[in-house]
């Protein structure tokens, strides 16, 4: 559904960024933070110091 946030596991994450939730699985974290960093640089949105670090750490597991 285009109203749902991106999910990549089972539920809704709600409004939480990538500093509060992860998906479950690290298979999905470089989909995951690829996906976000689109949709804020898509939407010229800022990003928290939090968010970056998370971002980071998870864009760490693409290969």
């Amino acid at each position: 559904m285009a109203s749902q946030p991106l999910r990549c596991t089972g539920g809704p994450k709600g409004d939480q960024g990538p500093d509060e939730w992860q998906p479950p699985s690290k298979t999905y974290w470089c989909t995951y933070a690829r996906a976000w960093v689109s949709v804020k640089s898509v939407y010229e949105l800022s990003v928290t110091g939090n968010e970056k670090v998370t971002i980071t750490d998870m864009l760490g597991t693409c290969s």
